[in-house]
């Protein structure tokens, strides 16, 4: 049973001043919206909805924190005793690019997000969800470039595979690993970045993108549970 089955809602913010005084390693979720980024949520965590996707895509811009262990700490968040027990934060950050944003919720939206992936240090590592149909949009490039200066690494999981077949895999995948090769610092060595094909709807690929989340935050999973029970994903757009 993966630890992230652990996850619960902690709090949401909307200013930087609000993210919440821990110091448990966090892996922040972005994407494009309608790139399948609360899907994903939800079924590495193997729950329907926990991670929220607005009926209208875009319009979610809060920044949203689940906890890993830490008994009931959605109910007792200011306690802290319970916050201690805390081991890390799933954070799903707003979706991104969808036209029908206002402008301000849009510059809202640059300096929320580019100012947390550039100055959080408890963040660990950034989850990079994107549609494997047309991966490193603008938007995602330039979240790629606001995030790799710090050295962290960046798993990029490319969702909806389902919609691929296997020739059309292979090459998105080979692309994907030559665009983020591509990526050096100043003494020519590449950054701690990762890609993988994801399906929520085949169940592709969950089991890859779950232990390398696990090792990210440096937490060790717990023994597997023969009768566990996997929720079925909701195959949305968000």
């Amino acid at each position: 049973m993966s630890k992230l089955w652990q996850a619960r809602f902690f709090t949401t913010v909307n200013q930087l001043r609000d993210l919440p005084d821990t110091k448990a390693p966090e892996i922040a979720f972005a994407g494009r919206s309608n790139a399948g980024k609360s899907t994903a949520i939800n079924i590495l965590t193997n729950q329907k909805g926990l991670a929220f996707a607005s009926k209208t895509p875009g319009r979610t811009q809060h920044i949203n924190y689940f906890s890993i262990g830490g008994a009931h700490v959605g109910q007792h968040r200011k306690d802290a005793t319970i916050v201690e027990e805390i081991e890390a934060f799933l954070v799903d950050l707003p979706g991104y690019g969808y036209a029908e944003v206002s402008g301000s919720a849009k510059l809202h939206w640059q300096k929320l997000l580019g100012d947390y992936v550039q100055r959080r240090e408890q963040l660990a590592a950034l989850v990079l969800i994107m549609d494997s149909r047309r991966p490193f949009t603008e938007l995602d490039v330039q979240m790629l470039e606001w995030f790799a200066p710090t050295g962290k690494p960046i798993h990029c999981i490319l969702t909806k595979a389902d919609k691929l077949n296997r020739n059309e895999s292979t090459n998105v995948l080979r692309q994907a690993r030559m665009m983020l090769e591509s990526y050096v610092d100043e003494d020519g060595e590449g950054f701690p970045f990762t890609v993988q094909l994801f399906s929520a709807l085949k169940r592709v690929g969950i089991d890859e993108a779950n232990a390398k989340i696990i090792d990210l935050l440096g937490l060790t999973d717990i023994p597997a549970d023969p009768d566990a029970q996997l929720v079925d994903p909701v195959d949305s757009d968000d």
